[in-house]
């Protein structure tokens, strides 16, 4: 066992402690577009030398993406309108550059491998990852929502998890990898499988297990810091934030704060079930994983499993049921017209709409969609 001490677990604890609002952030992480060629232009300090320390735009492992990070919100549709004008931004310092930007879970098209931005962190991980790190071409959308209370949000966490495939097949809008139609709803998942740390994450029973579980990725090396727990949901161990990383980086700031307002609602319904005394519970996560796979396989036209009963259904109807659960926490939080845009992404999949693009034009015609819509609504 790794040694840990109390101030360990309280370093943990101490940003989930303080009384605040459930606000919301969201992030998106894009592809940076050749104008002309429209493949992976690896360019992103240029762009950033551009964009003058906008604090807004991060850089990330390969060097033809950029994050958006976005502020702190009350509401997802004040998270959503600063996403937008953030994409305004983008796009204008990106043409400067000779370059377009989309928001895709992978690029349709782009060759597997890809050149990764230097400095000590990622030098580190193209160190110890080599092919798999230029592999990681893959781009998402990660909504964090505050969560006051230290044993209120570790609850809500382990229960968040067992939802993570419903949202995925929400999210799930990338099935051309290399130029291939891959039969997935979203390729990003598999790719990502090639790291460790990666899928449905492990429930944390308490948070000395998570202290413990970051000090023994330190002291055997196996990871720096608990940035490198990269797991499709976590908990932030500086925001306070429960941080859900599942969905694929959507091509428009609609789509996205559409899942920003399930996330939101999701989070918020759990909490106050935990506030009324309810033991959430941690679902099994070799279960939750067979539910992880029917929403990268099929998407919103899978199916869906009941983790504790057993029972099967379509999983189009679980995202429904879904939704109505959430309408209630979503109507108090200011978040119900994004929400019912949520069904758009269930009746219209766009895994099913990529396909319809690249009938016509094939996977480089769906990169044109993508940027085409990059600062639509």
């Amino acid at each position: 066992m790794a040694a840990t001490t109390n101030a360990d677990v309280e370093r943990l604890r101490a940003p989930f402690q303080a009384e605040r609002p459930m606000t919301v952030g969201l992030e998106e992480e894009l592809m940076l577009l050749d104008a002309a060629t429209l493949d992976l232009l690896p360019v992103a300090s240029a762009v950033l030398a551009r964009l003058r320390g906008d604090a807004r735009f991060k850089e990330e492992l390969p060097a033809a993406q950029l994050e958006i990070a976005g502020p702190v919100a009350a509401t997802v549709g004040e998270a959503a309108a600063a996403l937008g004008e953030a994409r305004r931004v983008l796009a204008s310092a990106a043409r400067a550059a000779g370059a377009r930007v989309g928001g895709s879970g992978i690029h349709p098209f782009a060759a597997a491998e890809g050149e990764l931005n230097g400095g000590v962190r990622y030098d580190a991980i193209a160190g110890e990852y080599g092919m798999i790190a230029r592999r990681q071409l893959v781009f998402g959308l990660h909504v964090h929502v505050a969560v006051a209370g230290a044993d209120r949000a570790l609850a809500v966490y382990n229960a968040v998890r067992e939802q993570l495939p419903a949202l995925a097949a929400l999210g799930a809008a990338s099935p051309f990898y290399e130029g291939r139609d891959t039969g997935l709803a979203s390729v990003r998942p598999k790719v990502c499988d090639l790291l460790p740390r990666q899928g449905v994450p492990p429930a944390v029973p308490t948070w000395e297990a998570l202290a413990e579980a970051f000090a023994w990725g330190r002291d055997t090396g196996a990871f720096a810091d608990p940035s490198q727990w990269w797991w499709e949901a976590r908990l932030h161990h500086l925001h306070g934030t429960i941080e859900v990383r599942v969905p694929d980086a959507q091509a428009t700031v609609g789509d996205s704060a559409a899942l920003g307002a399930v996330v939101h609602a999701l989070v918020a319904t759990l909490a106050e079930r935990f506030d009324a005394g309810e033991a959430l519970g941690a679902a099994p996560t070799w279960k939750i994983g067979e539910n992880r796979w029917s929403a990268c396989r099929h998407g919103v036209e899978g199916r869906w499993i009941d983790v504790h009963t057993g029972a099967v259904r379509p999983m189009r109807d679980h995202l429904h049921g879904l939704l109505d659960a959430l309408a209630p926490a979503a109507r108090r939080l200011g978040c119900a017209a994004e929400l019912r845009d949520a069904r758009d992404l269930v009746e219209r999949p766009r895994a099913a709409l990529v396909r319809e693009v690249a009938g016509d034009g094939g996977p480089r015609a769906v990169v044109g969609w993508v940027a085409d819509r990059f600062l639509g609504a």
